[in-house]
């Protein structure tokens, strides 16, 4: 059936302004703070940076620009949905909210009466990035002692390498990027994901001509905005970051002062270190001896040298250790001492705000499994590792998440969606690939429908995120829906109910020392911004010693999302390097996968979001795989050509674009389009792997051997 439905927006909260503020929701580390205009007949206008936050400083990616398009797009969710055919059909009827509610719960009822409450499993992720909204589903699952959700899939490489470097996920404030004399964007397509990092990094180039080095796997937007532009083989940064301190040493640009203060073994690592040539690194990285010997001295005579660190180059097998190599850099040089200087990741252990409540953590039982969010496909499959050698997952909620087209190993996935012994709710604002295999489908609120509050990873401040517009009458939150199954389940009266999102947001603040709704709502933000002195390490890093750490502890180090003790240790842990090195744990190509693929992001999505809107769409035009000229060529591939990718995991048709922007042996999948704009239905995370990273886990979506044809059909 066509569902679609005429929104009906009341008149908004803020009228007497015509300006709502509020933040930016989605999976990005940015946060920025939002200015919207609002109209008088209640819908929301144009959206634009808040030009009175310091770092948003009026700009915000051109996708949350064109929101809404989004809001009102003709094809959103507006009524509950029940499933009136084969899963996957696309047959559905209508149904109330009242009826939705009753047969999730009874569904949930069920599958614990007959194998359990573990049976259950809520999966959700960062499709809002509000605590309120997002966090709710864990004081469900805890109150019901449903299976627990191993958050895994994004950021666990990379904050596990930071924090075996540091001891902490904070570094020096990010608005020091323009304030210094080099800025290092390392594994991040900022143009694309982080806009603000540009906007900082250029004010500095404008005002103190400062230099931009960019290192990635191909020459994206943010490489065509770099001074020095550095395309590794993906898999490779630690090399580079060897070699460059290999250079340090030798060159005389390693501040052995600073280290015999603030580091653990600067005379190990500078043994280490004696092999790691420039030679031995352009071997492994592609880059030209002249190139790391280039970066080499610029960042080592240049004192202001900040080292903003991303996520993507921690999506490999080896990326933990490829992070903690990149941190290392910045205290061979000293980096840290300086304004404008250091490396910086994640500011998310500055704000300090307490969420036990809200997920309801005196409720959790720690016997209760863990299941990895990103073997969704193998434990849906029956895979004993994956179920932690328990019994079989039979019904589901889903928020904020779209699993059948982000999780890696896509085919077992959707194999196990198609079950017909499992039942599962997914509470969406689009048809998505996940809701279109669902038994009930519930329409949610977007983000300037409901209140939550935010806090941001990639600086400094938590946001207020006010509701701005009334959401359509059929349509409901995140934190609705999780109240309303808890009464029809019997734990609405247990410790965090039956509160509202706004009350919640004030118990949490008052638990965290800060102020209060009405102040934010007054003053929009507030920073949590340490001391330059902590910020930069000058009282010791956040080990016991005080001593950053080359040698790190990869087995008994703390770390943001450590897996619990009855989960262990992950992936090949035995394998990591005593010092910075390059460990070859990835995917290496071979003879009969002789290609490198990532699947890296686009411009104008965020993860799934915003795929099903017009001018996105338009501007990334359709699914394609970046191949090098001479690598099509010898295999008589056309601009445009049909190609076929495989590798163990399965196989999918996808169109040619021919681009130097990528090197020989390197193919660069941009985007997650939906499943059913690829050729076969089929998208681009077939091809992607669910073992995880070591130690502590995590997805390597950016980490795949492929082969590569032209297709003949």
């Amino acid at each position: 059936m066509k569902y679609t439905n005429a929104m009906n927006i009341a008149t908004p909260i803020h009228a007497k302004s015509r300006i709502g503020h509020t933040a930016c929701p989605h999976d990005c580390p940015s946060t920025c703070a939002l200015e919207i205009d609002l109209t008088e007949d209640g819908k929301i206008g144009r959206v634009r940076g808040a030009n009175d936050h310091s770092y948003t400083s009026g700009v915000i990616c051109a996708k949350v620009a064109r929101y809404a398009e989004r809001l009102y797009h003709p094809d959103r969710l507006m009524q509950p949905l029940r499933r009136a055919g084969t899963k996957g059909e696309g047959h559905w009827r209508q149904i109330s909210w009242d009826d939705a509610l009753d047969e999730i719960a009874n569904a949930f009822v069920k599958a614990e009466a007959r194998d359990g409450s573990e049976a259950i499993w809520p999966y959700f992720y960062a499709g809002t990035m509000g605590w309120v909204q997002r966090d709710s589903i864990e004081r469900l699952r805890h109150a019901k002692r449903y299976s627990g959700f191993f958050s895994s899939i994004c950021t666990n490489p990379a904050w596990t390498g930071f924090t075996m470097a540091t001891g902490v996920l904070r570094g020096p404030d990010p608005h020091e990027m323009g304030r210094t004399d080099c800025v290092v964007i390392w594994g991040t397509n900022a143009v694309a994901t982080q806009v603000n990092v540009m906007t900082h990094a250029v004010k500095s180039r404008k005002e103190r001509g400062a230099k931009i080095v960019v290192i990635d796997i191909y020459d994206n937007p943010t490489m065509k905005q770099a001074d020095l532009a550095l395309i590794v083989r993906p898999g490779t940064d630690a090399a580079l970051a060897c070699a460059v301190m290999h250079i340090a040493f030798r060159d005389g640009y390693a501040d052995r002062a600073y280290m015999a203060k603030y580091a653990d073994d600067p005379a190990g690592l500078e043994q280490h270190l004696k092999t790691k040539t420039p030679e031995w690194a352009a071997a492994i990285t592609g880059l030209s001896v002249d190139e790391i010997e280039a970066f080499a001295k610029l960042a080592g005579t240049t004192k202001k040298t900040y080292f903003r660190l991303g996520y993507g180059f921690t999506r490999q097998r080896n990326g933990a250790v490829a992070m903690h190599a990149a941190a290392s850099v910045a205290t061979v040089l000293g980096s840290w001492q300086y304004e404008g200087g250091g490396a910086f990741h994640s500011n998310s252990d500055i704000f300090r705000m307490d969420a036990s409540e809200l997920t309801g953590r005196s409720m959790k039982d720690p016997d209760v499994r863990m299941i990895d969010q990103s073997q969704i496909g193998r434990a849906l499959t029956g895979d004993a590792v994956a179920l932690r050698h328990r019994g079989p997952v039979t019904a589901m909620l889903i928020q904020n998440t779209n699993p059948v087209n982000i999780a890696p190993e896509q085919r077992l996935v959707k194999r196990g969606f198609a079950r017909s012994d499992l039942f599962v709710a997914v509470h969406e604002q689009f048809m998505t690939d996940t809701a279109e295999m669902a038994d009930i489908v519930i329409p949610a609120t977007m983000f300037v429908e409901h209140d939550d509050i935010y806090r941001a990873g990639g600086q400094n401040h938590i946001l207020l995120g006010p509701k701005l517009v009334e959401p359509p009458a059929t349509v409901r939150s995140n934190l609705f829906v999780i109240e309303e199954l808890a009464k029809r389940l019997g734990v609405g009266d247990r410790p965090g109910f039956a509160f509202s999102a706004r009350e919640m947001i004030d118990r949490v603040l008052e638990r965290s020392g800060l102020p209060d709704y009405d102040y934010f709502l007054e003053h929009k933000w507030f920073s949590r911004q340490p001391a330059f002195e902590d910020a930069h390490f000058l009282n010791g890093f956040a080990h016991p010693d005080g001593k950053f750490r080359f040698r790190p502890d990869w087995t008994n180090q703390p770390a943001p999302n450590r897996p619990p003790e009855a989960v262990g240790l992950l992936g090949p842990h035995a394998e990591l390097p005593e010092f910075p090195d390059q460990v070859d744990v990835i995917e290496v190509a071979d003879l009969d996968h002789p290609f490198r693929l990532a699947t890296s992001p686009s411009r104008n999505f965020l993860n799934s979001s915003f795929a099903e809107t017009k001018t996105s769409r338009q501007k990334e035009g359709r699914p394609e795989v970046m191949i090098n000229p001479a690598d099509a060529a010898a295999l008589d591939i056309a601009h445009g050509d049909l190609v076929q990718l495989g590798n163990l995991r399965g196989d999918i048709r996808i169109h040619a674009r021919i681009t130097t922007e990528v090197k020989p042996g390197v193919l660069i999948a941009e985007g997650l389009w939906p499943n059913k704009a690829h050729v076969d239905g089929e998208g681009i995370n077939v091809l992607t792997g669910a073992d995880p990273v070591a130690p502590y886990g995590g997805a390597a979506v950016h980490d795949n051997r492929v082969w590569l044809r032209k297709d003949k059909a």
